[in-house]
C-alpha cells in the first residue's frame, strides 16, 4: 500500500478526511468538475481554431503554388508553344507536337455507290447518309439498289 510518506503524488481516488460538511465537500467537487469542463472546452476551442488556421494556410499555399504554375506555363507558352504543348498534361496521345486545326475546306468527299453500300451495311440509315453526303434520299436509295438487292434501312 502506498501512502504520502513515500513522496509520490497524492492519490486522487483516496478520500481526504476533513472537517468540511457534506455541503461544502459537494460544492468543492462541483467547482472542480466545472473547472475541468471549462479547461476541456478551452483546449478544444484552441485546437479547433489552430486546425482552421492550418487549413486556411494550406489552402492559401496551394492556391499560390497553382497561380505560380499557371503564370510559368503562360510565360512558357508565349515564348515556346511547342515546348509548352509537350509539357502540358494530357490524358493520352502524343506529347511532343502542337495540335493544329486543319483547314479542310478544300477536301473532297468520296461519294461512290460502293462506299454508300459499305456505310449502309455498317448500319447507317438512308436519311443519315443523305444528310452527310449531301445527296437526296432517292439518290441514296438508287445507289443501294444498284449494288445489291438488300432491303433499305
Amino acid at each position: 500500500m502506498v501512502d504520502k510518506s513515500w513522496g509520490g503524488p497524492p492519490l486522487s481516488n483516496v478520500r481526504v478526511r476533513t472537517n468540511d460538511s457534506l455541503e461544502e465537500r459537494a460544492a468543492r467537487r462541483a467547482r472542480e468538475r466545472e473547472n475541468r469542463a471549462q479547461s476541456r472546452d478551452t483546449g478544444m476551442a484552441e485546437r479547433l481554431e489552430a486546425r482552421a488556421k492550418a487549413r486556411e494556410a494550406g489552402a492559401a499555399e496551394r492556391e499560390r503554388i497553382r497561380q505560380e504554375r499557371r503564370e510559368a506555363e503562360a510565360k512558357l507558352a508565349q515564348s515556346d508553344p511547342h515546348t509548352a504543348a509537350a509539357q502540358r498534361r494530357r490524358g493520352s496521345g502524343r506529347k511532343d507536337i502542337v495540335r493544329e486545326e486543319r483547314d479542310t475546306t478544300g477536301y473532297a468527299m468520296v461519294v461512290d455507290p460502293a462506299r454508300i453500300r459499305t456505310l449502309a451495311d455498317r448500319g447507317a440509315s438512308v436519311d443519315s447518309l443523305a444528310a452527310v453526303l449531301g445527296l437526296s434520299v432517292q439518290e441514296i436509295k438508287d445507289a443501294l439498289a444498284s449494288g445489291s438487292a438488300e432491303k433499305l434501312r
